[in-house]
């Protein structure tokens, strides 16, 4: 894309037989947020335009309140550029920006749907760049994502964003305090979004790793759930990888073009340094998955360890309580024997021949005694005593 494109000549607005009806996707019920669309075209409802303003030399020349007023001014000034920003914007809204900047139906659509994986694509004199920011909640201590689609043409830079992140605000706030920067054009601003997004993940980094950190304590603590932790920040690294990794292809084709596009010398330092930046970032994430590989096979291992030192112990237990019962049993064994005899001598029968008997009271009082000193004998050459 070269420096200062000249203007190029809008075609009139077309309608595109390409896009379902509004209706299809509401359900003929326009969102409670936002008026009902007009379906005259390019003044549809502007409920989801963030921001929008025309720049010229890297001024704001104007402040336009809504898309058909953006293209007004737009057309009005020569050598000028358009930056819209939208969040979640209506069909209604992608057709009539399409109309006017001739945008090709296929990036209307993947703006539309949204869930696109980081890409870049050229239609013409058209970029069209898909791109997954995030953020870092600290409460929840869990990475939220967004999603970010921009067109960028000769004139015009269209920024469609799907969550809360990333805030163009601040990108909109520093190329604006830049204007040498911003008069470089659309692409200049793609690039400052695009530093933005990357310098984004910094703060991700810092809270996964922290959280690997507290992980890896939790898991040598002993917390029983700490699997389930490592398993959805694994699932997350997963998300990471893939906002991370389509980006280093990305900005070297963008780095590959340089020469043919004639981008400025400025734009290319800013673009290598973007690219050093998400080149370290993916190195790291690729790194957090594999730590937590690692941190869940050690996990596993020290679950299967602590359930093993269980089961031992509850076999010891078992052990030990048999051991009582066997010395219980004897000692029972023991005494039931002079009980049994002293039982059979207290029925106080007429005729038994043992009560005329001199030494009967002692035989009875022997016999129990040989009896138990058996049994105990017995009882202890087996270990039970």
């Amino acid at each position: 894309m070269p420096e200062n494109p000249p203007r190029r000549q809008r075609p009139s607005p077309k309608k595109h037989s390409w896009l379902r009806p509004t209706t299809a996707r509401t359900g003929g019920t326009p969102p409670a947020d936002r008026p009902a669309p007009d379906a005259s075209g390019p003044t549809a409802a502007e409920g989801s335009v963030v921001h929008a303003a025309v720049y010229r030399d890297g001024h704001r020349v104007s402040t336009p309140t809504s898309l058909a007023d953006t293209y007004r001014r737009l057309r009005e000034q020569p050598d000028a550029m358009a930056w819209i920003g939208l969040h979640r914007p209506t069909e209604s809204e992608l057709v009539s920006l399409a109309e006017e900047f001739d945008l090709h139906q296929l990036a209307v659509e993947d703006a539309l749907e949204a869930h696109q994986r980081p890409k870049l694509e050229r239609y013409g004199d058209t970029l069209f760049v898909v791109l997954r920011a995030a953020r870092y909640l600290d409460a929840p201590e869990e990475v939220d994502f967004g999603e970010l689609h921009i067109f960028v043409g000769p004139d015009f830079v269209i920024t469609v964003r799907h969550g809360a992140a990333p805030d163009l605000s601040a990108v909109r706030r520093r190329m604006e305090a830049t204007p040498e920067l911003l008069a470089l054009g659309p692409e200049a601003v793609l690039y400052a979004i695009l530093d933005a997004v990357v310098d984004g993940y910094a703060p991700v980094v810092a809270g996964v790793q922290n959280d690997i950190d507290e992980i890896e304590t939790e898991v040598f603590g002993g917390d029983p759930a700490v699997s389930r932790r490592i398993y959805e920040l694994a699932r997350e690294m997963v998300e990471f990888q893939r906002a991370t990794r389509p980006l280093v292809g990305m900005l070297h084709g963008l780095m590959a073009g340089f020469a043919k596009y004639g981008t400025d010398d400025e734009l290319q330092r800013y673009l290598r340094d973007v690219a050093d930046h998400v080149t370290h970032t993916s190195e790291r994430v690729d790194g957090f998955r594999s730590a937590l590989a690692d941190i869940l096979a050690v996990n596993a291992t020290l679950v299967t360890q602590q359930q093993n030192a269980e089961m031992r112990a509850l076999a010891e237990a078992g052990f030990e309580q048999n051991e009582e019962i066997k010395k219980i049993s004897s000692w029972a064994a023991i005494l039931f024997a002079p009980t049994l005899v002293g039982t059979i001598y207290g029925m106080n029968f007429t005729h038994m021949p043992e009560l005329t008997w001199v030494f009967g009271y002692p035989f009875a009082i022997a016999l129990m005694a040989i009896v138990c000193v058996s049994l105990y004998f017995v009882f202890k050459r087996r270990d039970w005593l």
